[in-house]
């Protein structure tokens, strides 16, 4: 309720400042919006869960680093922030979790026979998992509704496990994900097409660092076979997402950080899809997959990310086909 009732005054006032998103080539919205809608997330959030929320076993750093994301994503929405900038202050809202709280990864349980990790590699690869993935939520919010719409399916996933499985010591992340949930719903409110507002850095940084923490402390927390694996389904768009546009600009011999229109959700759109039926195609997809990796958890963390792989690859081949067809159609 707080993020519906306050993103009207953020419109308002984003469009009396001028600080709105203006089209250009590489976007998809036609007229200036603005990209507040992270403020409305943050408070909303921030709001439910110091009211409802256990600040125990890690979530008080959580925040901290939240605060930290939120205030450097909203100084790149009104201003342009240097890339450097941006990732010196993810380092450090991720040192704030996990050296502080020790929130980190410490087991692949039994992923490629690998169990307990070093300490030192423990640290690195949370790290970059936790950078990661909130950069990958940051890439996906490129059409209405998209980012919104997916992370609201991942938090609710994890928070439903948390409650199921988390017990004292990861139950108060139950609260994280749903209190996560309300925020997104509020926000979701004017952000499907046609969209009044757009996420914005200041939310997708947020929102990604948020689900990167819950997924770390989800695996810590082990509530079934494969947890790792089930983590990667949950997540799987963004992790996808990011990992093809990626390949793809090294092996166009382009920067891997050059912004273009090759996400999964550009391709989907090229096949003749409106935005709201993308939107759905992807978060049907997302749900897919999270549904393989619960429903066939007993066998094990090896095959079923072996699976996973091949249905990503399958899955890019298609969109690579779409997209080469849907290029020829238009030269055409």
């Amino acid at each position: 309720m707080v993020a519906v009732f306050a993103i009207p005054s953020i419109v308002r006032i984003a469009h009396d400042r001028h600080l709105y998103d203006v089209p250009n080539g590489r976007t998809i919205h036609q007229s200036p919006t603005p990209r507040l809608g992270g403020a409305a997330i943050f408070v909303g959030f921030l709001s439910a869960l110091t009211v409802f929320g256990d600040l125990r076993n890690g979530v008080q750093q959580l925040l901290a680093g939240c605060v930290v994301l939120f205030s450097i994503g909203l100084k790149d929405d009104i201003i342009t922030v240097s890339a450097f900038k941006k990732f010196f202050v993810q380092i450090l809202a991720t040192g704030i979790v996990v050296f502080q709280a020790d929130i980190r990864i410490t087991s692949f349980q039994g992923f490629m026979g690998i169990y307990a990790l070093e300490t030192g590699f423990s640290y690195a690869f949370t790290l970059l998992v936790v950078v990661g993935l909130t950069n990958a939520v940051n890439l996906i919010d490129g059409i209405d509704g998209l980012a919104g719409s997916v992370t609201l399916l991942i938090s609710a996933t994890f928070g439903t496990f948390f409650y199921l499985y988390g017990g004292e010591t990861y139950g108060a992340y139950a609260n994280v994900a749903f209190c996560l949930v309300g925020a997104l719903l509020g926000f979701l409110r004017y952000n499907l097409h046609r969209a009044t507002i757009f996420m914005g850095d200041a939310g997708s940084l947020l929102v990604g660092f948020t689900l990167s923490v819950m997924a770390i402390q989800f695996v810590e927390m082990r509530p079934i076979h494969s947890a790792p694996t089930i983590a990667v389904g949950t997540l799987i768009l963004p992790i996808l997402d990011t990992l093809r546009v990626l390949i793809i600009r090294i092996l166009k011999g382009i920067s891997p950080f050059s912004p273009d229109k090759n996400h999964i959700h550009h391709t989907v759109m090229r096949l003749g899809f409106t935005q709201l039926q993308t939107v759905g195609i992807l978060v049907a997809i997302n749900s897919s997959v999270i549904a393989f990796t619960v429903f066939f958890a007993d066998w094990g963390n090896n095959v079923q990310f072996i699976i996973l792989l091949l249905f990503s690859f399958l899955f890019s081949l298609a969109l690579e086909g779409a997209r080469s067809q849907a290029v020829t159609k238009i030269d055409a």
